[in-house]
């Protein structure tokens, strides 16, 4: 798979089959564009080319808005493409300027002039340029114009990629790990740092890696206890991860994201490390005692345990 950063490139795609969306997570209502997107290009001799934007244009048109949680990062994204089958991916940068051009604009300068677009693969309630002046039927009279065809995704797969999304990031926040790896297709997964923690977990005899997220806008699950796969270099462990406030230690309001690696004894500090998410297994609780959180660690290992040896 090619990757264009931005527009100022030599474009030699063969009659580019395009979709434009931002492609977030990269899940199962996607997927179904991307094999559309595929097909089509096959039965024309083309390429499959899917545009997308850096940073999300929700960050841009909104940005006081503190809400927003993505998925994937764009590494994450076009590797995920990558492994979709699309042949080229263009990731313009969205900014203001980008905003403010006209649907017309839009066509001609970037879909027509620089990618020479085949066929657009476009849903039907897409709207763009701007303040979304662009839809489906001006499309559809521009297409003509231009001499690109234009296809529309059927409205039941449009509703099948917004209950997708919705579903992933309520299930993320719900902890309903399980929902929201079948409605990705893999699991969930973060990358983070390892950091400093206050190292009580080793004087229960569960030593954990205090992780800090790489990327402050990913969407982290919701506080509990979940069983994990953690990458290590190019290893991967089972391990079990809290998500939470630590209530039986201390009394803070702040959310700490801590593993513990099972048969590792290695120092992790500073190293990047990856999650994947395999299931939640409790809420956080709080323990009248430090013996009595141990004592449900020792329970929590062997679930996790059994759950990682099912799911292998």
């Amino acid at each position: 798979m090619k990757v264009y950063r931005g527009l100022d490139h030599d474009f030699s795609i063969s009659r580019p089959v395009v979709t434009p969306g931002t492609f977030d997570g990269v899940h199962i209502g996607h997927r179904k564009i991307i094999e559309r997107i595929r097909l089509k290009a096959y039965e024309i001799g083309g390429e499959s080319v899917v545009l997308t934007f850096e940073p999300h244009p929700r960050l841009v048109l909104f940005p006081d808005d503190n809400q927003l949680r993505l998925l994937t990062s764009l590494d994450e994204k076009l590797h995920l493409l990558e492994q979709a089958g699309v042949d080229h991916v263009v990731v313009i940068p969205f900014d203001r300027e980008f905003s403010r051009l006209t649907a017309t604009a839009y066509v001609e300068n970037i879909l027509v002039n620089r990618l020479h677009t085949q066929c657009l693969v476009i849903g039907y309630d897409h709207q763009f340029g701007r303040n979304r002046e662009g839809s489906i039927e001006q499309l559809q009279k521009l297409a003509p114009q231009f001499g690109f065809e234009v296809e529309e995704i059927p409205p039941q797969d449009i509703d099948d990629i917004k209950v997708s999304s919705t579903k992933i990031r309520n299930a993320l926040l719900s902890g309903d790990i399980e929902t929201a790896n079948t409605f990705l297709t893999y699991t969930y997964n973060f990358e983070g740092k390892v950091v400093k923690g206050n190292q009580i977990g080793r004087t229960l005899g569960y030593p954990t890696a205090n992780i800090q997220p790489s990327d402050s806008l990913k969407l982290i699950p919701g506080i509990g206890i979940y069983a994990v796969q953690v990458v290590i270099g190019n290893e991967m462990r089972g391990g079990m991860m809290s998500i939470g406030k630590r209530p039986t230690v201390e009394d803070t309001e702040h959310i700490t994201i801590e593993v513990h690696v099972f048969d590792w004894s290695e120092d992790l500090y500073d190293q990047r490390i990856r999650i994947h998410m395999v299931k939640k297994m409790r809420n956080e609780e709080k323990y009248n005692s430090l013996d009595e959180l141990k004592q449900q660690l020792m329970l929590d290992e062997k679930q996790a345990r059994e759950l990682l040896k099912e799911t292998a």
